[in-house]
């Protein structure tokens, strides 16, 4: 067997050594076109516990005891003591948060109380900080007395407070905890002590340490992880959630601002739409809502693209319409919004906005009219909402929509009826196997580069794994959104915006598979996927340049995919050169155009099998590795790998 191996491993140095090597010109001189500043971004959608269990930083579940069950994700516990908790509205009620609950109490000599158990289980890390808070009146004549602990998966006490002075009133009541250990799986225990009766409301834990260290914010590890991107947008709220499956079910971004308190929750789609992953405590209370969207745009230094539901409920589901006379209110929201996002802190919702915190102006530059829908209905409404907006705000770019598919005939007739009209983007979408990324890594070539342009606003290559009807983020996937992802680098006078879909998914709760990047309660991994869009937005460039072999693009001849760019701010060239075959690939690039410098870099991401992925036992399985390459007069050798992305980056002189 040694022996055999002997024999194959000579037989391919062999033929590596004796190819030809693949001659590629780098035209610096004649720019292509320019990449705008939003070329790569981010879509967020509140799937796979995105938001809430996910980045929003909250560590209880069912907090204000809104969902359809109000005990949802809570347990009685006696300790030498007795009691009940009942569900109790508000009187008069509160739209936004109409459930409390009463805990009537009996221990005196010990305790009765509640646990939670989170978002599966409780992220917690030894000597951090948790901040608590509750809402809460004791009864008259009541001598109640509560204590808050963190407990560990195995009962054991590792962190505890004792809030004090409640009265008959209501009021909001906070206590920081520093955790002894560190624990994925961790539960929240609130005892009640002495007789008589609390009601309790917005009962809360969250870390100290949040992103930008804002109270009440975003988990900073996931947060972090976007922020490396360096999007050039954040997409928000989604996708199909905007839709809703029916319209009371759609998302209003009017109830996820001001107090979070007096936010209305709602039942997220997600939480039975995908049938062999059904997710009964999935809610959206909306502590992430567009104000927060706005503010993680904004921290990030990327546009805010938001998307508004176009008076059409998803039509895979209910696949409801207003009615075109009574689309007015819908058209409003999206008047409302910009004045939200960009009014002057003397018009009513840039006074909530100040009031929020954020006096200045969040700049909007687009909105999205509708998700992915299609047919006549769509068009017909799409046509009031730009009308509306043009007129109003000529300055805000409208992006529209393609439908659900890359091809076919919904395809055909919206791309058909929106060149009639004035989008400044057409949203496409694509989930298709890998195969097909292959084959249309030249799929703008022809478009028109003075038409409308393109959103590649969802995409990931997956297909079926065994009896799992969706493939994990293996390196096929990965390897083959790369060579797609030339395409779109070299045709960005057409494509303006390209996001992967969808970003975010917890181990424990995912509903959807791939997705860019997975987290369980404590940490956090970017997929293969992850480190190839890093790969492209963190070496985005300002102008495409030519990177031709024979005069023609390099688009799957001998396996190979590759776009080059320069950044003129920078003063660097960076080739993205994909070799997607089994063996090695040796390239001679003849640099044109520039002065470059003698020594560059080379950053290449490979998996020792095509479906290799990785996880939270081994995060960084698939990564990228970087190595120093010299640069000859006008000529760069190199030897790609097989299967394998790659990113060279060479300065040149100004």
């Amino acid at each position: 067997m040694k022996k055999i191996l002997l024999i194959i491993a000579a037989a391919i140095q062999l033929t590596v050594a004796g190819q030809q090597p693949i001659e590629i010109s780098i035209l610096a001189n004649k720019p292509v076109c320019d990449i705008q500043p939003t070329m790569w971004g981010v879509f967020f959608e509140d799937i796979n516990f995105a938001a809430d269990g996910g980045i929003y930083a909250e560590l209880v579940k069912n907090r204000s005891f809104e969902f359809t069950l109000p005990l949802t994700g809570w347990e009685q516990v006696l300790q030498n003591g007795n009691g009940r908790v009942v569900p109790t509205f508000y009187s008069p009620a509160k739209s936004g948060n109409p459930h409390y609950v009463t805990v009537y109490v009996n221990a005196g000599n010990g305790a009765f109380g509640l646990s939670n158990q989170g978002f599966r289980g409780i992220g917690i890390k030894q000597d951090n900080l948790y901040n608590f808070s509750i809402n809460a009146r004791i009864s008259d004549g009541s001598d109640i007395k509560m204590k808050v602990e963190i407990l560990d998966s195995a009962g054991a006490l590792i962190g505890a407070a004792q809030p004090i002075g409640f009265t008959t009133a209501w009021r909001k009541y906070h206590a920081s905890i520093k955790a002894s250990s560190t624990e994925p799986k961790a539960m929240l225990r609130i005892m009640f002590m002495g007789k008589g009766s609390a009601d309790i409301d917005m009962v809360s834990l969250f870390p100290a340490d949040t992103w930008k260290g804002r109270p009440g914010g975003m988990r900073k590890d996931i947060v972090q992880m976007i922020a490396d991107l360096k999007p050039g947008f954040v997409r928000f709220p989604g996708g199909c959630i905007v839709e809703g499956r029916d319209l009371t079910n759609r998302y209003q971004w009017k109830n996820t601002i001001g107090p979070v308190e007096d936010r209305k929750m709602i039942i997220n789609r997600w939480n039975m739409e995908i049938r062999n992953r059904q997710a009964p405590d999935y809610f959206q209370t909306f502590g992430l809502g567009f104000f927060e969207y706005f503010q993680l745009a904004e921290d990030m230094g990327a546009e805010p693209l938001p998307i508004l539901n176009c008076g059409m409920s998803c039509q895979f589901n209910a696949g409801e319409v207003v009615p075109l006379n009574e689309l007015d209110p819908y058209i409003q929201d999206a008047l409302d919004l910009i004045e939200f996002a960009n009014g002057s802190t003397s018009s009513v919702w840039g006074k909530l906005r100040a009031s929020m915190g954020h006096p200045e102006p969040f700049n909007l530059k687009f909105i999205g009219v509708g998700n992915e829908q299609w047919d006549e209905q769509y068009i017909e409404r799409y046509k009031l909402f730009e009308k509306a907006l043009k007129e109003k705000h000529p300055e805000i770019k409208i992006v529209s929509g393609s439908g659900p598919s890359a091809s076919g005939a919904y395809f055909d007739y919206a791309w058909g009826e929106l060149k009639k009209l004035g989008p400044a983007l057409i949203d496409e979408h694509y989930y298709m196997p890998p195969e097909w990324f292959l084959k249309n890594a030249g799929r703008y070539d022809n478009y028109d580069r003075s038409g409308i342009k393109v959103f590649a606003g969802e995409y990931a290559a997956h297909g079926r794994e065994g009896s799992a009807p969706e493939s994990r983020n293996s390196w096929l996937s990965a390897l083959t959104e790369a060579a797609f992802m030339t395409g779109l680098e070299r045709n960005a006078a057409v494509v303006n915006m390209a996001s992967y879909a969808p970003l975010l998914a917890h181990v424990d709760a995912w509903q959807w598979r791939p997705d860019l990047i997975w987290f369980d309660n404590l940490q956090t991994i970017g997929t293969p996927n992850y480190y190839v869009q890093k790969m492209f937005s963190t070496h985005k460039g300002t102008q495409v340049i030519p990177a031709l072999r024979g005069g023609n693009p390099l688009e799957g001849a001998d396996s190979v995919y590759a776009s080059a760019v320069i950044d003129k701010t920078n003063f660097n060239l960076y080739i993205k050169i994909v070799n997607v075959s089994k063996s090695t690939k040796s390239v001679n690039f003849n640099l044109e155009g520039a002065s470059y410098a003698k020594s560059g870099e080379i950053e290449t991401l490979k998996a020792k099998g095509m479906y290799d992925y990785n996880s939270i036992s081994n995060p960084k399985n698939i990564s990228p590795v970087t190595r120093t390459i010299a640069v000859s007069g006008k000529k760069l050798a190199v030897m790609l790998d097989p299967s394998s992305v790659n990113v060279v980056t060479l300065p040149f002189k100004k």
